[in-house]
């Protein structure tokens, strides 16, 4: 019943948000704006009903499921919310400043998305595991339409391009050399400095509370399908915290020093990026740096990936069995994200293409899209492979055959060895045999050269990925500010794209990081 809800409320917040998109004429009265106030205005009911007075009735968690809400995601998600909490802020601003061309609606929602975001975030940090079993009906419609808030939440932050259309018809004004021309329009901030500072604001801040409903989405996701479920006696597992001693023991050098020191030249890279690509003079040598960057680390990248999968081939293990919600959607959603970064990918080789790859960007950024779709596929199959491979699988196994083979070994030792061959056997062992059963266990474990080589990949790959999801995070889209897509697509539909990939795409590389951390710990 709440997935069907969730299901219909959903689709028709979308065909709101998206009618308003192609035919704002029709939609004079913010009908999708009121819907989501509606929603966002119940999602604050349901939440508040809950942490004040549900989550302290008896038994209303009886377990927990260790899988969900790891520490990496919690905190990442406490990050966003403070950059969305900020985005608020400065939305608030620059509605106030512009509230004379604005519908009010518009100029009401950041009011109310704030304490949406704030008590969500406290939700998920504190009852992200939970398994209710109590008012287990209310329970799911409630997490259900939270769900659904930070989809149209987040499908609406896509197609919400005033503020970029804004800059880029002053950006024309300023190239064509008429005057006035970004003052026409009562809802531009013309010379207006504190304006412009809220502008800038959300023109910098707003990818981050795409990423925030994306992730935050994920997780209530992971708690609705908790509600009534029932965990086996042996579910519960110690998870690893990760430490500065905890690497130390695990002796990853390697991947940690070459990671970091991509990192670095990336974050230099970065900065000169973004200093030089806001001036003329220099834009092209920003593009230039950014391009040569990516295509050192990725073809590196990928052939880490590749070495890993060879890796897994030659070392066998035992897949992962039963139903686990977490392991399932950790699986779709990387897959459902790379798409993000393949789309953006397609659709940048097809203008290049299209437009003819002429000059050192266009072959540049050619060459990007290509090996950027090979690194994704390369590095998610290294990713799903190594998910599935729990090593704790593998040890059980061997832990059973080799108590088929102790008893055995005794019954042939009592039963059919004579007594002085007997006594030989017990020399050899140690008497009791348990130090024969410690050599089988060392010599039944995993490869010391195989596990090393995965700890030293999934630690460069962790590094080079963080440093991928913080380019686009923090406002470097070469793909959307080079040209060649709005060129051939048309700034609207080439907007629309981009918005809708890049947080796919970072939410992707942030994904990843998790998903390599866990390979990192487990191995």
């Amino acid at each position: 019943i709440s997935g069907l809800l969730g299901l219909n409320v959903v689709l028709l917040g979308a065909a709101l948000i998206t009618g308003q998109l192609f035919n704002s004429v029709g939609l004079q009265n913010q009908e999708a704006r009121i819907f989501l106030l509606l929603l966002l205005g119940a999602s604050v009911v349901w939440m508040l009903w809950y942490l004040l007075w549900a989550r302290k009735q008896p038994d209303m968690s009886p377990h927990q499921d260790h899988h969900a809400g790891g520490a990496a995601a919690t905190m990442v998600l406490v990050l966003f919310d403070a950059l969305s909490i900020l985005l608020c802020v400065c939305m608030i601003g620059y509605l106030m400043m512009t509230r004379e061309c604005k519908p009010v609606p518009r100029v009401v929602s950041p009011f109310i998305e704030a304490p949406f975001v704030a008590l969500q975030t406290f939700l998920l940090w504190c009852h992200s595991k939970d398994c209710i079993h109590r008012h287990k009906i209310i329970t799911r419609v409630g997490l259900i339409l939270i769900l659904s808030t930070d989809v149209l939440l987040w499908l609406n932050a896509v197609n919400e391009d005033t503020i970029h259309q804004e800059i880029e018809l002053e950006k024309q004004g300023s190239a064509s050399g008429l005057e006035g021309i970004s003052n026409r329009n009562l809802c531009q901030c013309g010379t207006n400095a504190a304006c412009l500072a809220f502008r800038k604001g959300v023109e910098v801040l707003y990818p981050f509370s795409m990423e925030f409903y994306l992730m935050a989405a994920c997780m209530i996701y992971i708690t609705w399908k908790n509600v009534g479920r029932q965990m086996s006696p042996g579910h519960h597992q110690v998870t690893q915290k990760l430490t500065l001693d905890l690497i130390r023991k695990r002796r990853v050098i390697y991947g940690l020093v070459s990671g970091a020191l991509v990192l670095l030249v990336g974050l230099v890279i970065f900065i000169l990026y973004q200093m030089w690509v806001s001036q003329q003079q220099f834009r092209d040598h920003a593009f230039f740096m950014l391009y040569v960057y990516d295509l050192a680390v990725i073809p590196v990248m990928s052939l880490c990936c590749l070495l890993g999968l060879l890796v897994h081939r030659v070392e066998r293990h035992a897949k992962e069995g039963g139903y686990n919600p977490t392991r399932n959607l950790d699986v779709a959603l990387l897959i459902a994200t790379a798409s993000g970064q393949l789309a953006l990918c397609y659709f940048s080789l097809v203008a290049a293409l299209s437009l003819g790859a002429q000059g050192s960007l266009a072959s540049l950024d050619l060459s990007y899209s290509i090996l950027t779709m090979l690194e994704i596929l390369l590095q998610s199959t290294f990713i799903i492979e190594g998910l599935h491979r729990h090593p704790n699988l593998l040890a059980e196994k061997k832990k059973k055959r080799r108590r088929i083979n102790l008893k055995n070994t005794f019954f042939l030792a009592f039963f059919c060895v004579p007594q002085s061959n007997r006594e030989t056997s017990e020399d050899r062992t140690g008497g009791s045999g348990l130090e024969g059963d410690t050599a089988v266990r060392v010599h039944d474990g995993k490869n010391p050269w195989a596990q090393r080589i995965i700890k030293e990949i999934c630690a460069f790959l962790i590094l080079t990925n963080v440093m991928m999801w913080v380019i686009p995070a923090f406002g470097a889209h070469p793909q959307f500010e080079n040209g060649f897509g709005k060129l051939y697509f048309g700034f609207s539909a080439w907007f629309v794209l981009v918005n809708l990939s890049q947080p796919l795409s970072v939410f992707y590389r942030m994904h990843s990081v998790s998903a390599l951390m866990e390979l990192l710990l487990s191995e």
